[in-house]
């Protein structure tokens, strides 16, 4: 069963008393403990996410070649609000808010595509997709209306190395700043050479932080994943976990036996390293050997999550084997391990919701679990 909030959501006690909980991850001997259940089922604190944390934060929406043409677009939303990002005519990137600032209606609808400009289905209002009014039907009539100054409410964009990521905070702190040490360890990876192949949008019903704290250990790979992940896991699944900032974490995993590269420039030491980035709230970056995949999950609900993805791969191979060639395995690959995912994070949701749920010790491969209940513990705090 779906629940249903919204801005006027009592916060209970219940939720004083998570979120007390919640913080004290921020001490110096944080506990080794999961989370409370009722973190993933109290409505009071969803709604403290949103306001606390999705509507100040960077949030992955996608990456550059789903922008590679003027008008192309990705409508979204980002914890029940929506988004707009698009190419504009001056080659750069904006990110508004698609709702008609007439009457209200919504400009497009959820997904990709490209259009020349924004027409409200309503009363065919148009707007360039940077936000700018191009015209307002049957308005000559109205003195105290001003064209000029009629525009949609426009939000943060942020282009890093082909990642897309929005923040709906207009005056947010940029983000590349944040990822200089990133930027640095991940130049032999050559990320403006990369280009996606695959993509994907799903919805899960979970919280998304059910979905975020399981993509945070290689643990369980050993469960989920016994015939998909585990096996190319030969370095085990330990992970070595750097916590730069409340905003970005980066997890390492030893890689085993690595294929040694064809195209990029990897010294011996990146490839014994299955190397990942976590822009907090909900955007991950991976390497597996040539091969990097992205994902963002964001919640849609209380108990629903939308997750996306991609896959990229050195421009060179891409041309080489051609993109027909490599999609298909690749999305095979993907599928299944998405649905062994989808299925044990939903069961995960109907767990944390039996009244004799309690919180369990984390084990020592759960390094960045606890590095991502840091980051949430900073994004609650007032």
């Amino acid at each position: 069963m779906t629940v249903t909030t919204g801005p006027a959501a009592v916060r209970t006690g219940d939720t004083a008393e998570v979120l007390a909980q919640l913080l004290e991850y921020l001490a110096p001997v944080p506990p080794r403990l999961s989370m409370p259940p009722k973190a993933f089922t109290d409505p009071g604190l969803y709604e403290l996410e949103r306001e606390r944390i999705f509507h100040r934060s960077w949030v992955l929406v996608g990456h550059a070649d789903q922008f590679a043409s003027p008008g192309d677009y990705t409508a979204l939303d980002i914890a029940g609000e929506a988004v707009l990002v698009a190419r504009g005519r001056d080659g750069a990137l904006h990110a508004t808010s698609p709702v008609c600032r007439h009457r209200l209606m919504p400009l497009v609808a959820a997904g990709q595509g490209n259009a020349k400009d924004l027409t409200c289905p309503y009363h065919l209002w148009r707007y360039e997709v940077d936000g700018r009014l191009i015209a307002a039907t049957h308005m000559r009539g109205n003195p105290d209306f001003d064209p000029a100054s009629c525009r949609l409410p426009g939000f943060a964009v942020e282009e890093w190395h082909g990642f897309v990521y929005v923040n709906l905070d207009p005056g947010a702190r940029p983000l590349a700043p944040e990822l200089s040490v990133v930027e640095k360890e991940m130049a032999n990876y050559r990320l403006d050479d990369m280009v996606q192949v695959t993509s994907w949008t799903e919805e899960w019903h979970c919280n998304w932080k059910v979905a975020v704290e399981n993509g945070h250990e290689n643990y369980h790979a050993i469960g989920f994943h016994p015939e998909t992940v585990k096996p190319l896991m030969t370095g085990g699944i330990d992970m070595q976990v750097h916590y730069d900032s409340p905003v970005v974490s980066r997890l390492l995993s030893p890689a085993g036996n690595p294929v040694p590269p064809t195209v990029l420039p990897l010294t011996e030491d990146e490839q014994k390293v299955l190397y990942s980035f976590r822009v907090f709230p909900c955007g991950s970056v991976a390497t597996f050997g040539e091969t990097i995949a992205w994902l963002s999950l964001v919640p849609a609900a209380l108990d629903r999550t939308v997750v996306r993805g991609g896959t990229l791969m050195p421009r060179q191979i891409v041309e080489q084997a051609g993109p027909e060639n490599l999609r298909g395995p690749l999305e095979e690959f993907t599928a299944r391990v998405n649905t062994e995912d989808r299925t044990g994070l939903e069961a995960v949701q109907r767990g944390v919701g039996s009244r004799y749920a309690r919180r369990g010790h984390l084990s020592p491969k759960e390094p960045g679990v606890l590095a991502f209940y840091r980051s949430l513990a900073e994004g609650l705090r007032d």
